[in-house]
């Protein structure tokens, strides 16, 4: 009985050692990776111009890994897809949308 009265005594204080070393491993870290690591500030971005028609309306607009769609109303009230390269601003195509008879 002695000796599991001492083995439990033992554990709980390696439990209580354990959980300060994790504490303080943890406040370590946190504190010389911040200092570290400088603030770094983000560069602007610069997008292209996108040109549309005059009179067009952007509808809307979806973003894709590599693509951007502009759902578009031209001022003759057709509607079209627009598909833009985001990073550089070209045109990738259009497509015609028109109701069926």
């Amino acid at each position: 009985m002695r000796a599991l009265r001492i083995l439990v005594v033992v554990m709980g204080i390696m439990l209580v050692g354990g959980f300060v070393a994790l504490v303080l491993s943890i406040a370590y870290t946190v504190k010389y990776r911040q200092a570290a690591m400088p603030a770094a500030v983000p560069a602007p971005y610069v997008a292209p111009a996108i040109e549309l028609p005059s009179g067009t309306r952007i509808e809307t607009m979806a973003l894709g890994a590599n693509r951007l769609v502009l759902s578009i109303i031209t001022q003759d009230g057709n509607r079209e897809l627009l598909m833009l390269d985001p990073a550089s601003g070209r045109r990738l195509g259009t497509i015609p949308l028109r109701t069926a008879p």
